[in-house]
């Protein structure tokens, strides 16, 4: 049996519906900031519960037009996570800021506990980076935010309608940050963006950045940059936004039936899940022993498991200049040891999830022999 990671010829094998919708769309002629977009920013307002979602052309750009909206610049210092995918820090580091990184705990979100201890007199900003599907744990960093005066940005790209205490993921700071990536949760077919804020004058300073600071045709109110969510890509993204919480109800099902089996097998140990807290599993992650052979094994059973990320961002070569080395973020340094990804999208069987359980429980019945 086969196991594949990628989604999509599933997720849109049946779409007669959209093709209809596209092909009125395209008779239109409204193809830059459009009736559809706007119709979509509002949708996906209303499914995060922000009071504003503006599209914008990526999940880095939604990062980094919300980091200069909040007036971060050169010389800054913005603290993130030290596991993260580089799009947060090359968000940051694009606007001339400095990355200052915290290690993650084994929720594979950052340590809250560490935030005061990296804060400055230059702190401009605090992304934490809901990785995987978790959240960080808002409750204690929005307090240390607020003390220090310090805006948080959310880096939400893997966390739509991830939540702690029924509170959304993007919701909590000045801003949210949503990738519309076609791998993520809710996709369009490019890339995609969304900032979500319930601060309508920090809305309206973000729509004129995304739009070369244009309060119209002939007017350039601000310096900004084109970062427009195109507005053919937010037809897909009507379509698909009512499937949106289907869409991460059947990924918690499938992570709490990996779970289920998975904690029954030595060899894995399953991560924390927080009382209280909405995992969404963009990423299926476990711990696991052997780690190196279980992935060799799996791909040879044909199954396309994945390691998230192998070396830290804050060992790449291109954050060199930074002057860490291994070792100065221990808990990021151990995951890459024993880190693996398991495919848990919507579209699996029962049957696929069962030939992954099976096989990584075969592979340490072997090796235990």
């Amino acid at each position: 049996m086969e196991v594949r990671y990628s989604y999509l010829k599933q997720q849109f094998q049946d779409c007669d519906d959209l093709w209809e919708d596209l092909k009125r769309f395209v008779t239109t002629e409204d193809f830059t900031l459009g009736a559809e977009l706007e119709k979509f920013e509002v949708k996906f307002a209303q499914l995060i519960g922000a009071s504003h979602a503006i599209g914008v052309n990526s999940g880095t750009d939604a990062i980094k037009i919300s980091l200069k909206a909040l007036g971060v610049g050169y010389g800054d210092e913005v603290i993130t996570a030290a596991n993260t995918f580089v799009a947060t820090v090359g968000a940051i580091a694009e606007l001339g800021a400095i990355p200052v990184f915290v290690d993650c705990d084994d929720t594979f979100c950052m340590n809250t506990d560490q935030i005061e201890s990296v804060m400055t007199a230059k702190t401009r900003a605090i992304v934490p980076v809901h990785f995987t599907g978790y959240m960080t744990d808002m409750r204690k960093l929005v307090p240390v935010a607020d003390r220090y005066n310090v805006p948080i940005v959310e880096d939400a790209c893997q966390s739509i309608l991830g939540a702690i205490d029924n509170k959304n993921a993007g919701t909590w700071g000045r801003t949210g940050a949503f990738s519309l990536h076609p791998l993520k949760n809710l996709n369009v077919w490019a890339d995609g963006g969304v900032i979500t804020t319930s601060d309508g004058e920090l809305a309206a300073h973000i729509k004129l950045l995304r739009n070369h600071g244009l309060s119209d045709r002939d007017t350039v109110s601000i310096l900004g940059c084109n970062s427009r969510l195109d507005t053919i890509q937010a037809v897909v993204g009507n379509w698909l936004i009512p499937k949106t919480e289907s869409i991460a109800s059947q990924r918690i099902s499938n992570a709490s039936y990996y779970d289920q089996h998975f904690s029954e097998i030595s060899g894995i140990r399953i991560p924390p899940r927080p009382d209280n807290f909405r995992i969404v599993y963009h990423l299926y992650i476990v711990f696991a022993e052997q780690r190196d052979a279980l992935l060799d094994h799996c791909i040879r059973q044909g199954i396309e498991a994945k390691v998230h990320y192998p070396v830290p961002i804050y060992r790449q070569p291109a954050l060199k200049f930074l002057g860490h080395k291994q070792g100065d973020f221990p808990v990021s340094d151990e995951h890459i040891k024993n880190i693996i990804t398991f495919p848990c999208d919507q579209h699996l069987s029962e049957q696929e999830m069962d030939y992954v359980i099976s096989t990584v429980r075969d592979f340490y019945h072997i090796r235990s022999r």
